[in-house]
């Protein structure tokens, strides 16, 4: 069965308490979705793009899962939404309840662009490379993981990335 990797990120609270509660939530709610194999640790990080905003818990997981991507991403998204996630009303990088991100799906390359159907979906994420707080997470649980498109390890891709 395929596995997913899913990006998880926090900075304000939701109805459930703090950030940390929402994580904890989403990580349950995601195991309705199929097997989750692997969660990282939480880890605090500042903002990046737009910093006026509180600190992230940001964390990774694998989950294993009968879903297609496209019809995962839209099962991420309605998660995101029940954890008080309003993407259509929030600045574009800006704080929030809940992020999902799917970054990567058994070492599919796809891209789908959005329809009335389904969301529009990169894989592996488009931006993965390039955040620490993305990979620093996933390499905890998945460091021999391919990036399918560099053909570079996910604990390459991390140990790459310029100091902070």
């Amino acid at each position: 069965m395929p596995v997913a990797a899913i990006a998880l990120g926090s900075n304000l609270p939701s109805s459930l308490g703090p950030p940390e509660a929402t994580l904890r939530e989403a990580v349950l709610r995601m195991g309705q979705l199929g097997e989750v194999r692997a969660v990282s640790s939480f880890h605090d990080t500042a903002p990046v793009g737009y910093a006026d905003q509180p600190r992230f818990l940001n964390a990774a997981l694998l989950l294993e899962t009968a879903l297609a991507p496209v019809e995962l991403m839209a099962r991420l998204l309605a998660i995101e939404r029940a954890l008080g996630r309003d993407r259509a009303a929030s600045a574009r990088k800006g704080p929030r309840t809940i992020d999902l991100d799917l970054l990567m799906y058994d070492g599919l390359v796809l891209r789908v662009a959005e329809s009335a159907d389904h969301p529009a979906l990169t894989l592996p994420h488009p931006e993965m490379h390039k955040r620490r707080f993305v990979l620093a997470p996933l390499a905890e649980i998945a460091p021999e993981w391919i990036h399918s498109t560099s053909g570079r390890r996910v604990a390459q891709l991390l140990a790459e990335l310029p100091g902070e």
